[in-house]
């Protein structure tokens, strides 16, 4: 043929369905092919959180308290803000060698940056971040640097002042750089968050703003942490308020009643409170998380008709949105809570749904075994070493527990992107639209 070389470039083989089984080995794959990128990501957000929360501790004490607890909550905004960065970097550092990003770079799709891909996800990242508590490991771990920190200049000295001088003119501050804030400034500073959380949202809405959607992100964060101290206070008065209203009163004698006269009802309820922390842990938390990897693959997960689809729901969320806007703004104020928390775990159960009930299982068992196996693994390793030189575990076990989190953390993730992977993969090879 003319023009030609003569030589044929051989054909590129087609691509098998992935099955929902090989999700360890694709898990796997991700994890070594994006090693460097993984333990980078992993290493500079413990570099910089372990930075952010000794500067906490440090300046939640001394003169000009309120002024230094305004500071510390705002440092702890940043920490949780820099918790979601490094989820949405090590989530965009695996797309690379994931089948369906070579897929849409092969279709002409352009490849989006990661901060294009943080601003875009941060208002909704920020949502199911504060509605399945997240953040609570970043306020545990200012509670233990602050105690592990300063618990002899805030807690024996002031103590051991005051059974001296036989007073109580010193107090302890330790622990409590997020509880001691006052409730007026904590109303003041919830305010300006708000202001700045309702102009960011205009921002986002109306788009092309590069710094919006983390903005929005971060005021959303700095509303829950500012108005954490009011909020407690004015629960606290109302509690007091609603212990003596008749209704509150007759329903816990109904519930006493219910406890002495109905077989088996408190060992039924102490079951439950005992297994149900578990089942949210097992079922629940792994989709939580995918939701945020659907998020950063650009996906959407907040969309309560998608999460119905094909269910008597989506007909009564039709006709809600036909409804009076009154009416749809008293709705969502009525199931906010539920439409934050459930919707992107419905939405990212359907996603899986795609790759086959059997993905559903492997995600959830792997997610458990994962974190089974670090504390087993984690105990032995301990044990390996003993403890032979006092004091010596204050050296060594930050290594360990470092070691532990990148291996816990890289493994984890690399499971939920796989499981989006194969599903996307899954669905696309079927002519089907997973976004649809």
């Amino acid at each position: 043929m003319s023009g030609s070389s003569g030589v044929m470039a051989p054909p590129q083989p087609a691509q098998r369905m992935p099955s929902p089984y090989s999700l360890p080995l694709h898990a796997l794959r991700l994890a070594g092919k994006c090693a460097l990128p993984l333990i980078l990501w992993f290493s500079c957000g413990e570099f910089l959180r372990w930075g952010l929360l000794y500067l906490a501790t440090e300046i939640s004490h001394g003169d000009y308290r309120q002024a230094r607890l305004v500071a510390t909550v705002t440092l702890m905004t940043c920490i949780v803000l820099l918790s979601m960065v490094i989820t949405a970097g090590t989530f965009h550092a695996l797309r690379g060698a994931m089948w369906e990003h070579k897929a849409r770079m092969a279709a002409g799709e352009e490849d989006e940056r990661f901060w294009s891909v943080l601003n875009r996800v941060a208002p909704t990242f920020a949502v199911i971040y504060l509605a399945w508590s997240f953040h609570v490991t970043d306020v545990a771990a200012f509670r233990d640097m602050d105690r592990f920190h300063n618990l002899d200049d805030n807690f024996w000295v002031p103590i051991l002042t005051n059974v001296a001088n036989n007073n109580d003119a010193e107090e302890t501050t330790l622990a409590r750089g997020l509880m001691d804030l006052d409730w007026r400034l904590s109303l003041i500073a919830s305010g300006v968050a708000f202001g700045l959380r309702f102009l960011f949202s205009k921002l986002v809405e109306r788009g092309g703003n590069k710094y919006a959607g983390v903005g929005m992100a971060f005021a959303e964060f700095a509303f829950m942490f500012c108005g954490l101290n009011a909020v407690l206070i004015l629960s606290r008065l109302r509690g007091g308020w609603t212990e003596h209203r008749a209704v509150v009163a007759g329903a816990k004698d109904q519930l006493e009643q219910a406890k002495s006269t109905i077989p088996g009802w408190e060992t039924v309820s102490d079951f439950l409170a005992t297994v149900w922390p578990y089942v949210i842990e097992a079922l629940m938390t792994p989709f939580a998380w995918l939701a945020l990897a659907i998020l950063a693959y650009g996906g959407a997960v907040d969309d309560a008709r998608r999460a119905f689809r094909g269910s008597r729901i989506e007909a009564g969320l039709q006709r809600l949105e036909g409804s009076h806007a009154l009416t749809q703004r008293s709705a969502n104020r009525v199931i906010g809570g539920f439409q934050d928390r459930w919707v992107p775990v419905l939405n990212a159960w359907r996603v899986t749904n795609r790759g086959g009930l059997p993905l559903f299982g492997m995600v959830c068992l792997l997610y458990v075994g994962l974190r089974v196996g670090a504390d087993y693994g984690d105990r032995a390793v301990r044990t390996l070493i003993g403890s032979d030189v006092e004091f010596m575990w204050l050296v060594v076990s930050y290594p360990v527990t470092f070691v532990k989190g990148l291996l816990l953390t890289s493994l984890s993730f690399c499971v939920l992107a796989a499981a989006y992977d194969i599903a996307a993969t899954r669905a696309r090879m079927r002519g089907e639209d997973l976004s649809a």
